[in-house]
Parts: structure tokens; C-alpha cells; sequence
């Protein structure tokens, strides 16, 4: 059995979750810091409009700007000589645009489930806000936070229609476990597609695993303690 397409799926996810889960928390962070509702209804809508769009038009759309002739893929190719559509960073921009809701829907939900006491407390304290949300926000959102990021990977892994899109299904290339499994069932290979199909389920068993574990975690764990912040005239 030819493992390169599990090879490919796991570099892919695992290099697409390193920049979903940054940009997930932090903009999760700001959405979540906006006092209007409408603006946060608007962008909230906007973040998570790849979750609800089937994945090939999320895939269309990312082949019309990252194509050769879209407006960023053309500037790279003009001037980097950097082709971005049919190539293993496509498989990997793909996963990004299709998990980022997921990452960004479950951090701003724990990071807005925090006790605004401890955020009170801690600038009364005199930390700073980026301090705030390093020591106390996330620490305390830590577990659902995780949590997102381990149903945000098992998207990236499982991610087919943007994929098929804007990578193409290039053996040994671009061609992810998913798409194995489909090109195997369309040359009528059923016994390497059950054997990719099963595969891809353990995976997402063990997904299913640790999400529950974190979720226990957080339910368990306690608020953080807040430390005094030495001030003026302070030891």
C-alpha cells in the first residue's frame, strides 16, 4: 500500500493547524473584545462563511485569488516565481480557509466563557493587556481552546473539495488520503480504498478521544491565581 498520501495529509494538517491555531486565537481575541454587536455579528459572519460554503466554492474562490491568474497568485509567480495552485502549499492554504472557522468558533467561545473577574482583577493589578490575555485569558481557556485545534487538525486532514480545487490531486504531490481514497474507488481498487477509508476513521477516533479528554480537562481545571504586579515603592 503506497502511504504517501497519509504522509501528505499529515504534513498538510499538521502544517496548516501551527497557522490556524495562532491566527484562530488571536483573532478570536479581537472579535471577541468588540463591544458593538453588529460589528461583531458582520465579522462573525464573514470568519465563519467558509464553515457553512460547500467546499468547493470555498475552493473556487481561493483558485480565483491564488490562481496563476488571480490577483495574489500572479503577483507571487511575476515576482517570486512562486506557483501557489497545484502545489503541496495549496493543499496546505486549503486545510487553513476550511478549518479556520472551526479554530476561530471554539476559541472565541472559551476565551468569551472566562471570568471577567479575573480580567478585572488583573488590571486592577496593573497587568498590561497583552499580559492579560497571555497569563490569564488563555491559560484559562487553554482546554477549549486545544480542543478546537484538535477538531480544527482532523478538518485540515479530511479537508477534499477546496483541496481538489486549488491543489489538484498530483500524485505524490497533492494528492491527500482523501483524495486516494476517491481516485482508488474511481480506478475500482476497493480493497486500498477500505484500507485508506479505515485508516482515516482511526484517525478521527482518536480525535474524537481527545476532544473528549480535553473537554474533561476543562471542566476540572481551576481559575489561575493572579499574581500581585510590583508596583511603586513595592519589594
Amino acid at each position: 500500500m503506497n502511504l504517501a498520501p497519509l504522509l501528505i495529509s499529515l504534513k498538510t494538517a499538521s502544517a496548516a493547524i501551527g497557522v490556524t491555531f495562532i491566527l484562530g486565537v488571536l483573532v478570536a481575541q479581537l472579535v471577541a473584545g468588540i463591544r458593538r454587536k453588529a460589528w461583531k455579528m458582520i465579522l462573525d459572519g464573514i470568519l465563519t462563511l467558509p464553515l457553512v460554503l460547500p467546499p468547493t466554492v470555498a475552493g473556487f474562490f481561493l483558485l480565483y485569488i491564488f490562481g496563476v491568474k488571480g490577483p495574489v497568485g500572479r503577483f507571487f509567480l511575476e515576482y517570486f516565481s512562486i506557483k501557489i495552485a497545484f502545489s503541496w502549499g495549496a493543499t496546505v492554504l486549503a486545510a487553513v480557509a476550511i478549518s479556520f472557522p472551526l479554530m476561530y468558533r471554539s476559541a472565541r467561545g472559551a476565551l468569551e466563557q472566562v471570568d471577567p473577574t479575573l480580567i478585572y482583577a488583573a488590571r486592577t493589578l496593573g497587568m498590561p493587556e497583552w499580559k492579560i490575555f497571555l497569563k490569564v485569558s488563555l491559560p484559562t481557556a487553554l482546554p477549549g481552546v486545544a480542543s478546537g485545534g484538535v477538531l480544527a487538525f482532523a478538518r485540515g486532514l479530511g479537508e477534499f473539495g477546496a483541496t481538489a480545487m486549488i491543489a489538484g490531486n498530483i500524485a505524490g504531490k497533492t494528492r491527500t488520503l482523501p483524495l486516494a481514497i476517491y481516485s482508488a474507488v474511481a480506478a475500482g481498487d476497493m480493497d486500498t480504498a477500505y484500507t485508506y477509508v479505515l485508516i482515516i476513521v482511526l484517525f478521527s477516533f482518536g480525535v474524537v478521544a481527545l476532544m473528549n479528554y480535553a473537554t474533561l480537562q476543562n471542566e476540572r481545571s481551576p481559575n489561575p491565581p493572579l499574581k500581585p504586579v510590583p508596583g511603586p515603592g513595592r519589594p
